[in-house]
């Protein structure tokens, strides 16, 4: 990090005023509040040609992706972030370091970018997989293999049923196997769920969605339990795969992170308005939001979600896939694209996304709320059903 930038000593502080400085306070060279965005790809060394920042040159690292790292692994209360390229960049570079012929555990219903990568792994002999049913969590314990299995790979809320798992028992699960539990918790944010303090060892975020929360960056972050070799590894990963997050995007990164808090908390309260008034509306069949008391998870939802249940929230349309692009393509606030997490909700029949070959059901339409006033999303989702 730049000398001449002040840090505010954030282990004093609640996680909203980290979030909102995104770690510094004004920029002491120049008086700037908004953080300076560096652009360089290249930093001078000094007379005794020593490098003037702990890198000098982008794919190692640069002030402005070190400051959103940092604030990251913050919130986490985690040892270090690494940003990259994309989410996928972040999951696939930890991927790498399973071991030749190592054993992965996954759920069977998750983001399917992970599901299709794990099975492609496994195709080639790269690694072994077995892939569980997450609402039973005798399964999640059957799948992991004691002295075998390498990583244990969870997403809580998971996409798109918004099925919770219990991460304090998969890390348990996990580690009395020697496995690392690794936490895809890009649905619920540090605001509400803290995955390394419940025992994880790593935590993934897409935040292109809630850490960015204006649908304009691609991004992916790992974060860190403890400083270890695998670590090292990863962080090593990155620098040769040339996978770093570039300046701009992470200069983007810090200003959405800024608002995280008020975004995700609008969010969860819009998208808890939606699922109590369509849960029992006559054109649906099921409404899955982990704050319904009706939601399978809804138990566990409350002990690990604590501040919201998150924006992200599925519908069951009575009918078939037809029935649900129709309701898709009807909307008029709402947009009907991929990706979640934005300030503007969003509607996708999953299944046509994720092709014939997705275990979702063929109704589901996948709903990402955002901060417009609830009334104006009510009203259109009422209109498109009819």
């Amino acid at each position: 990090m730049s000398d001449t930038t002040r840090h505010i000593k954030h282990n004093a502080l609640r996680p909203e005023t980290i979030a909102a400085h995104t770690l510094k306070s004004t920029d002491e060279a120049t008086g700037a509040v908004a953080p300076p965005l560096y652009t360089s790809s290249t930093y001078a060394r000094d007379q005794s040609y020593t490098p003037k920042l702990r890198e000098n040159y982008v794919r190692n690292g640069n002030p402005t992706l070190w400051q959103a790292e940092q604030t990251i692994a913050a919130l986490e209360q985690g040892e270090e972030a690494l940003l990259f390229a994309s989410g996928m960049a972040a999951i696939t570079t930890l991927l790498e370091t399973v071991p030749q012929g190592g054993h992965v555990a996954a759920p069977d219903v998750m983001y399917y970018g992970t599901r299709d990568w794990l099975k492609r792994l496994e195709a080639k002999g790269r690694i072994t997989l077995t892939l569980f049913d997450a609402v039973k969590p005798e399964a999640l314990a059957g799948a992991v293999q004691k002295g075998k299995t390498d990583l244990l790979w969870i997403e809580t809320p998971l996409n798109p049923t918004w099925d919770v798992i219990d991460i304090a028992a998969a890390a348990k699960t996990a580690h009395a196997a020697g496995a690392i539990l690794a936490v895809d918790a890009t649905a619920s944010a540090a605001v509400t769920t803290q995955p390394l303090l419940l025992g994880a060892d790593i935590v993934f975020h897409s935040a292109t969605k809630y850490l960015n929360g204006h649908s304009d960056v691609l991004a992916g972050a790992l974060i860190t339990r403890k400083l270890d070799q695998r670590w090292q590894e990863i962080g090593m990963l990155r620098t040769k795969i040339g996978a770093p997050l570039a300046p701009f995007e992470s200069w983007l990164l810090i200003r959405g992170l800024r608002t995280l808090f008020v975004r995700y908390r609008q969010a969860s309260q819009n998208a808890l308005a939606l699922a109590r008034h369509f849960e029992k509306h006559p054109k649906i069949e099921r409404a899955l939001y982990p704050g319904l008391a009706s939601h399978r998870g809804h138990d566990i939802a409350r002990r690990q979600m604590t501040d919201g249940f998150g924006g992200m929230l599925s519908l069951l349309v009575k009918g078939g896939a037809t029935d649900a692009v129709r309701v898709c393509t009807r909307l008029k606030v709402i947009v009907p694209a991929t990706s979640l997490g934005g300030v503007e909700s969003l509607a996708e029949h999953r299944k046509t996304v994720e092709g014939p070959a997705s275990p979702v059901p063929d109704n589901l339409i996948r709903l990402s709320i955002g901060i417009e006033h609830v009334d104006d999303l009510i009203a259109d989702i009422e209109q498109a059903l009819g």
